[in-house]
Parts: structure tokens; C-alpha cells; sequence
């Protein structure tokens, strides 16, 4: 299980969330931005204090178990994660409530971000990593694939998210899998990826295409 650990990257740092040091900091970099709750099952808030309350109710569960995200780069904490459905007897492991504040979207530090997690998953001796979001959420699922995900499906009628029906689109990577993933992940994150303007020179997508066992066909 997570106990607390912080996960330290190039880009991005990710430490147990808590309301005290990371909810206001998080409200204001989601504030404005109510879209980024069209998919997720909480959200969006009203006021710091409603924010702080949610953050409070949840951080420190040991599943969902919670991390806030710094982009070192910015020096903010611009986002958070979760792994949930923990399931160390079946070596099973998902990702998920991932909200990325705008300015966290598309950096380096993203993609760190979901790499150390990743990392952190199969260390441990996971032999399953999974991603589902709802199936009409098309951003999710190429994000899913760039990271190296294999679509496995959808579930119809898999879920009811604030009254409204969720098909649910699963991916997931194994343990044979991550090796080669991992030299993708370090390749696109070495600083030599990225010219003088932070422009990627190789894409991510590209790198973990031939590790992917199916590409989603929907998009």
C-alpha cells in the first residue's frame, strides 16, 4: 500500500495531499475552471471552504490514497492524483482523479507526474496499472494512450456519475510491459527532449506506440 511516501522526479514532486498545506493552494489554481469537473465524480466547488472540506473528508484514506502535485518548474501545486482500488493480493492497481489545474496541463511536469506513480506501482511489484474514465471523454483516453495504456474496452452502463449514465473505457499496462515503457517515459523526459523554447522534440505518444497492445478505436 502508499504509506506516505514522496515521489521526486525531474519535473514534478507529488506528496501525500493535506487540507492544511495543499487545499487552498489547488482551489485557486482550479478556480475558473469548471470544466475540468465535466467527467469527475466530485466538483466543481463553489469556495475555498467547500474545497478545503472535500480535501479534508479525503486526504489520508488509504484508498483512494491522495497525492498533491508540484510543478517544479512554476514552483506551484497545480494538480492531484490517486491511486485507488488497491488490490496488493491481486497486484492490481488504478490511477485516477486526476485533475490537472490549466497551468499543469501539457508540461513536462504532467508527464512526470504520471510517470512517478506509474514507477512507483510496478517498484512495489504491481503487476496490473489501470486507467478507466468515462467513455465519452475523449481526452482521457488519448492521454491514456500516450502513456502507454492498452485499451481493453468498454463497460456499458458501468456506473452513474451525478445522475448521469457512465460507460466506462478501460486501459491498463502490465508488468511485461513497463521495462520498455520506462526507457519511453526517460527518453521524453531527459532534458535533451526539449529545444531552448520547451518544445518536445520527440513525442510521447510516438515513443510508446509499438509497447501499446491496442489502440483505441474510437479515436
Amino acid at each position: 500500500m502508499p504509506d506516505g511516501e514522496v515521489l521526486q522526479g525531474r519535473y514534478a514532486e507529488l506528496e501525500p495531499l493535506s487540507a492544511e498545506k495543499h487545499a487552498a493552494l489547488l482551489f485557486r489554481a482550479f478556480a475558473g475552471h469548471d470544466s475540468l469537473w465535466d467527467y469527475m465524480p466530485n466538483g466543481p466547488f463553489s469556495s475555498a471552504s467547500q474545497y478545503h472540506r472535500w480535501v479534508r473528508d479525503h486526504a489520508g484514506q488509504a484508498d483512494p490514497y491522495f497525492y498533491a502535485i508540484r510543478n517544479k518548474q512554476s514552483d506551484q501545486w497545480e494538480g492531484l492524483a490517486s491511486f485507488l482500488r488497491i488490490s496488493p493480493e491481486a497486484g492490481s492497481i488504478e490511477v485516477g482523479y486526476i485533475t490537472f489545474s490549466p497551468a499543469l496541463q501539457r508540461t513536462p511536469a504532467a508527464t512526470d507526474a504520471m510517470y512517478l506513480m506509474m514507477k512507483w506501482a510496478f517498484d512495489a511489484g504491481y503487476r496490473r496499472y489501470e486507467w478507466k474514465c468515462n467513455a465519452l471523454n475523449a481526452p482521457s483516453r488519448r492521454a491514456a494512450q500516450r502513456l502507454g495504456f492498452s485499451f481493453e474496452g468498454v463497460f456499458r452502463q458501468a456506473a452513474v456519475v451525478k445522475g448521469r449514465n457512465r460507460d466506462t473505457a478501460w486501459f491498463a499496462v502490465i508488468d511485461r510491459e513497463w521495462p520498455a515503457l520506462k526507457e519511453a517515459f526517460e527518453a521524453w523526459l531527459a532534458p535533451g527532449n526539449f529545444d531552448a523554447d520547451g518544445q518536445q522534440r520527440e513525442r510521447l505518444g510516438d515513443l510508446t506506440q509499438l509497447v501499446r497492445a491496442a489502440d483505441d478505436p474510437s479515436l
